[in-house]
């Protein structure tokens, strides 16, 4: 299997090592390789890796909704969020998401139960925040939305059938999904205080939010590696099939 992840950028990335792991533990002769692709060249880049040879490719910051157009098939997951982060070259280029499953999957370890009922808040509106929040709904938890852009904020609401935070009743469990070093209201710096888990998409040393709100917060680590083991699981997949017709 040849194997990438485009995005920009992609040095700090974890993705090489798990992918690499994964490849080493299920005894498959590949490779995964990280390659700094500009916002703007997705659609090129993705057309270059299909064409040399890869099996599949991640797609990271920022080109997870412009390689959507370079996709022949959507998975339910892909066209919910309107964003990509995995990808299949076979007779086909089709695009899945996997971040929504591995924020779900993070969370229910932490928490040894199902995120079904409980309440969370998302800070953010963009790929990452729309992929956790279709996730979330689907497993029946209750979610809330937060972003500078007010009116965004209100139409991912009604996307995903979350309510905007604040609100009366504040989420108990709290995901950020906004840039390391992010700028954040003093009102939503108290707000964070409050709930029982924070946890922050960014990981390594893009993980900030833990300096500004002084409290303890979860890295992204879990997150990353459930939804890289869900991209491997989905590239897996498809090899199969393809070699089964």
């Amino acid at each position: 299997m040849k194997l990438a992840l485009i995005g920009d950028p992609v040095e700090h990335s974890a993705s090489p090592r798990l992918q690499r792991g994964f490849l080493e533990e299920a005894e498959i002769e590949g490779s995964y390789v990280a390659i700094r692709v500009a916002r703007g060249e997705g659609v090129a880049t993705i057309r270059r890796l299909r064409a040399e040879g890869y099996t599949g490719c991640n797609v990271t910051y920022p080109l997870k909704e412009e390689t959507l157009e370079a996709c022949d098939t959507l998975t339910e997951e892909a066209q919910r969020s309107r964003a990509v982060n995995t990808i299949f070259f076979g007779r086909e280029v089709v695009g899945t998401n996997t971040d929504g499953i591995g924020a779900r999957t993070a969370l229910e370890t932490l928490l040894d139960e199902s995120v079904a009922l409980k309440r969370i808040g998302i800070l953010g509106y963009g790929a990452t925040a729309r992929a956790i929040l279709a996730e979330l709904h689907d497993n029946d938890a209750y979610t809330f939305v937060w972003g500078r852009n007010a009116e965004r904020a209100r139409e991912t609401c009604r996307r995903f059938e979350a309510r905007p935070w604040p609100d009366a009743n504040p989420p108990e469990i709290v995901v950020s999904t906004l840039p390391p070093d992010a700028s954040l209201p003093e009102k939503l710096l108290a707000e964070l205080q409050l709930p029982d888990v924070v946890m922050d998409a960014n990981y390594g040393s893009r993980t900030t939010l833990a300096r500004h709100l002084r409290r303890e917060v979860i890295t992204g680590d879990a997150m990353l590696e459930a939804q890289a083991r869900a991209s491997f699981d989905f590239w897996l997949a498809h090899v199969d099939r393809v070699a089964g017709t």
